[in-house]
C-alpha cells in the first residue's frame, strides 16, 4: 500500500469542487448575459453564435456536475478508507485520484476556452 494521506488527498477533492462551483456560478452568469445579448438585432452569424455558446454553456454545465459528484464519491470513498486502512490510501484509490486530477485539468482547460471565446463574442456584439 503506498503511504499517502487520505487529509491530503481530501483537501485536493475540496479544491477541486470548490473552483468548479465558481466555474459553474460564473458560466451560469454567462448563459444570463448571453440571453440578454440574444434580445437584440443580431445577424444571423451571431445567432448562430448564440446558439453555439448557449449548446456549450449548457453541456460545460452538465461536466462541471457530473465532474464534481464523481469527486464527491470518490472523497467519501476516501473518507471510508480512511478509518479501513489508518489514514492511508490504496493503490486504486491513488489511480482513481490520478485519474479525476487528469479530468479535472482538462475541463479546466475546456472551460478558459469557452470562456475566451464568449469574451471574443461579446466583444464583437457590443
Amino acid at each position: 500500500m503506498v503511504q499517502v494521506e487520505i487529509e491530503q488527498l481530501s483537501a485536493e477533492c475540496n479544491v477541486w469542487r470548490e473552483k468548479l462551483r465558481h466555474y459553474r456560478d460564473e458560466f451560469s452568469q454567462d448563459e444570463t448575459k448571453l440571453r440578454q445579448v440574444a434580445g437584440q438585432d443580431l445577424t444571423k452569424g451571431q445567432l448562430q453564435d448564440v446558439e453555439h455558446l448557449h449548446n456549450q454553456f449548457h453541456i460545460q454545465l452538465i461536466n462541471i456536475h457530473d465532474l464534481k459528484q464523481a469527486i464527491k464519491v470518490h472523497d467519501r470513498k476516501m473518507n471510508f478508507e480512511k478509518a479501513a486502512f489508518n489514514g492511508n490510501a490504496n493503490e486504486d484509490t491513488l489511480n482513481r485520484h490520478d485519474e479525476l486530477h487528469r479530468d479535472y485539468e482538462a475541463l479546466v482547460d475546456t472551460l478558459h476556452s469557452l470562456r475566451d471565446e464568449f469574451q471574443k463574442f461579446l466583444q464583437r456584439s457590443a
